[in-house]
This record gives C-alpha cells, structure tokens and sequence, in this order.
C-alpha cells in the first residue's frame, strides 16, 4: 500500500515537471539603492569659446606653443595650434602671454567639513567616536556655503575636489568629489558619475586618539589587526548579500558600515589611505591584497619615495606636498623630492600634489613648482613642466575615477579649464579666468563673475556699523 503511494506521488511529480513547473524556484533578492543621495548638478551656462595664442599644457605632458583652445557645449572640442578653425559666432579670448591648462583637481580637502571661520561649532571633518566608522558619509557634513570653496576657485584655478572624513578612524567613512561651483546643496555640487572613495588611516592618528581613551588600537599593531577584522567582517557580510542577490529569500539584515565595505570589496568604492610611512604604506599593500581590494591612493605618504617602485608595480597613487613634514615622528623622514621620486618609479607610477589645507589648495600650482625644481636639482630626468602639470590633473583625475570625463585638455573631456595671466609655475601667476563645464565661473577682469556665498556677502565690512 505504502510502495503504491509512493509511485503515484513520483509520477505526479514527474507529470508536473513535464509541465514546467517547479514549485521552489527561487527569484533574485531585490536590490537595495547604493546612491539614495545622487547628483543633481546641473552645469552653469556657457557660450562657445576659443582662446588664442596661450601656451598649452594639455595635462598628459604635453606643450603646445601659440595654441588654440575651443570649447563649445561644456566640452573642449579641439585644442591645436594657431591654425585651428575657430567656429563662427564663438567668443575669442587672446592669450598672447598667458597660459591655458586643465583646472586643477584637489584629491585631498576637508572644504565644507571644517569650513571658514574654523570655529567649533562647524567642525565636521571626524566622526571620533569609533575606529571604525565607514557608514558615516563627507558629504553630509559638507556646507556649500564654506568661503574656501571661491578662494580656491579663484586664487587656485581649482575645478574639482574630493572632501574627505578625517583621520581620526581607521575606517573615517565615505568621501565625495565635486565641482568647484556656487551651490544651495551639496548634491547640486556632486560630481556626475564620480565614485565615492573610502578614508582610511594608518599610523599616529587612531592609536593616539582611541589609545588616549584606553580602547583599541592603542599601537600599530592593533590599527592593523582591527583593520584586518573590520574586513574579515565586510567579506562575510558580502557573501550573505551577494547569495541574496543571486537565490533571493529573507534579504539580510542592512549595516550601513558594512555596506561600504562592502561597496569598496566590490569595486565601486575607491580607498583613500591617510599613510606617512613607507613600512606601514608596505603593510597596508599587503592588507588589501589579503582581502581582496585595492588602494587607490596614499596620502601624504612623505615616505612614498622609499617604495616608488612598490606603489607602481600596484598602480596606486601617492598624493603628496612638496615639502611639508617633520611636525611629527611618522612625517619626520620627508624629503623634497619626494614627488618627483615617486614621479619617477616605474610604469604605473602616479604622483600627486594635494593640499589637505584651506589655504594650500589655494597654491596647489606652486606647490608642484617647488617639486619640480626640486627634481630638476637632483637631476631626475624627464622632468618639465608640463609633464608637473599631470600632478594636478590628470593624476588626481584618475585616483577619483574621472579621468574618462576630465584632467586634460583632450577633445570631449568636460570644459573644466583656467587660463593664467602668467607661467602657472611661477608665484606671480594667478588665474584669469577659470571655466567649468564650459561656463565662465570668473574672470578677474569683471567683478560680477567672482562666486561669493550668501555667508560672505552677508558679513559686515570694516566701518559698517548696521
């Protein structure tokens, strides 16, 4: 009776399958929004432009005398030499005895999280409550109103930056990158299709500020060994969430944290590593190829010299200063010429100059000069200054994953550019006029084209008594 039972059952079994159904089929899970705060920027106005006559540096190290730049519908359209068809109706700009260069990228700014005035009350930048806290995000610290972002526009030729957490944590959260331009929001300023990147820290900075309080890391070992666990943590948590994906059921519970992580074990997060020494940059290499990441670039990195051909063989950048170290032990063994060094290291080598100050990002042209000099001296060939000129664009463009939409003066790259009134390489040098996406944002000739926030335009004068 029992082995009858069994047989029926069996061939209804059979007979349904041959119907083509399958009662347990499992749907994929339903995917969650990775960018709930996406990009709303829009590009200011612009009209087609040509300017001519300027000495070029196109960014990839190249030099063009007498050039001609054309831009026209936010995009440099072509870029030659005195005999390039200018459109009819375009607006001609003579740079007999100036410069023209791609705007210059800050890899590395806390603008908008420790604004002007610096006071308390708008101190952003660290979310020093944990060693680990990748679920916080810059951008919601940023405030568009910050005074440093004109200066840097206007004293600097600065057209895109990252803001970046501190480097309080081992983990400091989620960066953005931007464009340099007057916004009533941070998301108005997003740069469209950037990456987010990942601050992370090695070194003084969390074994001083949670070792003080008596937790972990307290040493360098255990920065490393909690960083080595956090991670440990985000694979896991990504195999839960990638089985959901593909076989669907109960969907995971959400860690806003290790949805980073998990972001950044996926490729679409890029890490950024506060880092000063060479054997510590050398152990965090070795990290992330325990776990399955890459670093995209160190920062500061003033021992990045001592392993030049380490960071190159990766592909991963150093973004550095010319010559600001020795204020504390792990920046004590700098040398000036560090960016060319690591300039010089090998194929895949990618030097960077950053500020990481409101007032550098202001000089960024010549904090590359120094360095350039600097190799010059100690005879580090191949070094001129359009070839510098890669440290501030296309270098910094590539460690943010934009270098595909800017970073050089290339046909179809957005029209993110500054002319000088000067060789940008010398401390006379300030920008003229500086356009992004094409638009005009300011011309040192025309009071009305210097962007100045509602916060500024709003503060009392010397002598105003209202």
């Amino acid at each position: 009776m029992l082995r009858t039972a069994g047989i029926a059952v069996l061939a209804a079994a059979i007979l349904t399958g041959c119907a083509g159904v399958i009662p347990d089929k499992k749907r994929p899970g339903v995917r969650i929004n990775e960018d709930p705060f996406a990009s709303t920027y829009a590009p200011y106005p612009g009209v087609p432009t040509a300017i001519r006559g300027a000495t070029a540096f196109d960014g990839l190290g190249g030099r063009i005398d007498n050039a001609t730049v054309i831009l026209a519908d936010g995009k440099v359209q072509a870029v030659g030499g005195p005999d390039l068809a200018v459109p009819a109706g375009a607006q001609v700009i003579d740079g007999t005895g100036k410069f023209v260069t791609p705007g210059i990228i800050d890899v590395h700014s806390h603008l908008g999280d420790y604004p002007s005035p610096g006071v308390e009350s708008l101190s952003d930048g660290n979310e020093a409550t944990s060693p680990v806290r990748p679920e916080v995000w810059a951008e919601h610290s940023v405030w568009p109103q910050d005074p440093g972002f004109s200066r840097a526009l206007v004293n600097g030729g600065i057209t895109a930056l990252q803001i970046l957490p501190g480097s309080a944590n081992l983990f400091g959260g989620r960066s953005v990158t931007l464009k340099n331009v007057p916004s009533r929001t941070v998301q108005g300023m997003k740069f469209p299709g950037a990456p987010y990147g990942l601050k992370m820290a090695c070194g003084e900075n969390p074994k001083r500020v949670y070792g003080s309080k008596g937790n972990m890391p307290g040493t360098r070992m255990g920065n490393v060994a909690l960083t080595r666990q956090t991670w440990a943590k985000a694979q896991a948590y990504k195999r839960k969430w990638d089985a959901y994906y593909k076989n669907g059921g109960t969907m995971p519970e959400r860690d806003l944290a290790m949805d980073t992580l998990r972001g950044v074990l996926a490729g679409r997060i890029l890490v950024h590593n506060h880092c000063y020494r060479a054997d510590e940059m050398a152990n965090m290499i070795d990290v992330a190829r325990e776990f399955g990441y890459k670093i995209t670039a160190f920062h500061h990195a003033v021992e990045a010299y001592k392993i030049a051909d380490l960071l190159a063989a990766d592909g991963i950048c150093a973004a550095m200063w010319a010559d600001w170290y020795g204020f504390k032990m792990e920046a004590y063994d700098g040398i000036k010429e560090n960016i060319p060094l690591v300039h010089n290291g090998g194929s895949g080598s990618c030097a960077i100059v950053h500020s990481d100050d409101p007032n550098g990002i202001q000089r960024l042209n010549q904090e590359a000069a120094k360095a350039l000099a600097d190799g010059q001296r100690a005879g580090i060939p191949g070094l001129t200054e359009a070839v510098a000129w890669t440290w501030l664009s296309a270098n910094p463009a590539r460690a943010l994953g934009i270098f595909d939409k800017t970073g050089s003066l290339s046909p179809g790259k957005m029209g993110d550019v500054v002319l000088w009134n000067a060789n940008p390489f010398s401390i006379y040098a300030r920008p003229e006029r500086v356009w992004i996406d094409g638009a005009l944002l300011y011309d040192a000739n025309d009071p009305k084209r210097r962007p100045v926030s509602d916060f500024e335009l709003g503060q009392p004068g010397e002598g105003d008594t209202k």
